[in-house]
């Protein structure tokens, strides 16, 4: 097998820079590093890294927790995150996220990552707590419920902003009754968009009523059996005549529910998304949705991360979005 020694003449530099380019070190130029890489390939070197892990104490691998990685929105943002830390040489893997085995997966995660990349969840106090003294970084992509109150940086767009933005369109268009689909049963990011999402109404002047707040569980075939039913049990006509989902699956299925039942979109029900996945353009009309910029936000993530992975301190990022009226709406 290859040495270190052959990788760095085959490369044409030092030995020294072969390491900072298998340990990770920001210090090394791009064209620098792709070098030294092609030289590991061609060369066949592979790095003992075990030992490497034992003398630095760093694995060289982030771990990901996933809600549900049937959602498009959250393989979007995974892809992106996975490429930007490729590029910086860490290796990714993803790991789906339920409450009831948080304990036992966090255990699992020490000594194996250099840090965490949550999707929005609330985890328990006492996790919180165990991360902390076992000094794992860790940062939340898109603000999920009590980030702020332990501390825990997040990346994540101007939804007052935007969802005020969504909301002036709907009046422009003369709706004042508009309705909002969130996942109740959640403690993500969902939890977040609820809440800026009733402020929003407030600061436009309206207000979001109970029997306008639906459950669709963050999934499209659940919001279309929630909205199926909730439409049968509104013989005189449903209370708003806009609707806003927290997520695009669910705006999806309730506009196949309209489709099923002749309920035409936009002039008897507008439909707006929160995220703009691909999906949202194949729909017949197209949905008007909130733009996430994904490949910005997987881009931040990583330099969050390494940020906080060298002991900085690192403040939380608002990034912007913007509105895309489409046929829905």
């Amino acid at each position: 097998m290859a040495s270190r020694q052959e990788v760095a003449e085959r490369a044409g530099v030092s030995v020294a820079v072969v390491s900072y380019v298998l340990n990770g070190k920001t210090n090394v130029k791009k064209e620098t590093r792709e070098r030294v890489l092609a030289a590991m390939k061609e060369l066949g070197y592979e790095p003992n890294l075990l030992a490497r892990s034992l003398k630095t104490k760093k694995t060289g691998q982030l771990a990901v927790l996933v809600n549900y990685l049937g959602n498009p929105f959250e393989a979007g943002l995974l892809l992106h995150i996975e490429s930007a830390a490729r590029d910086e040489g860490f290796l990714i893997f993803f790991q789906s996220y339920t409450a009831d085995t948080e304990e036992q997966l966090i255990s699992t995660l020490r000594g194996r990552v250099d840090g965490i990349i949550l999707l929005g969840q609330q985890l328990m106090a006492q996790t919180y707590e165990r991360l902390l003294v076992w000094e794992v970084p860790l940062l939340s992509v898109t603000q999920g419920p009590k980030v702020q109150e332990w501390g825990i940086p997040y990346i994540d767009i101007d939804w007052s902003v935007l969802y005020r933005q969504a909301i002036q369109h709907l009046k422009d268009k003369g709706h004042t009754s508009i309705g909002y689909m969130t996942d109740a049963e959640s403690s993500s990011y969902h939890v977040n968009r609820l809440q800026l999402f009733r402020e929003a109404m407030l600061a436009e002047g309206l207000e979001l009523q109970e029997e306008a707040l639906l459950s669709g569980r963050g999934r499209l075939e659940n919001a279309s059996e929630v909205f199926g039913k909730y439409v049968e049990g509104q013989p005189a006509g449903l209370p708003f005549s806009a609707i806003i989902c927290s997520n695009d699956l669910m705006a999806a299925g309730i506009l196949d529910v309209c489709k099923k039942k002749g309920i035409q979109i936009p002039e008897q029900l507008a439909i707006l998304g929160s995220e703009d996945i691909l999906m949202t353009t194949h729909t017949e009309p197209k949905l008007t949705v909130i733009h996430y910029p994904r490949d910005e936000v997987g881009k931040l993530a990583m330099k969050m991360m390494k940020e906080l992975m060298e002991k900085r301190q690192v403040a939380s990022c608002t990034i912007s979005g913007h509105l895309l009226i489409r046929g829905s709406s």
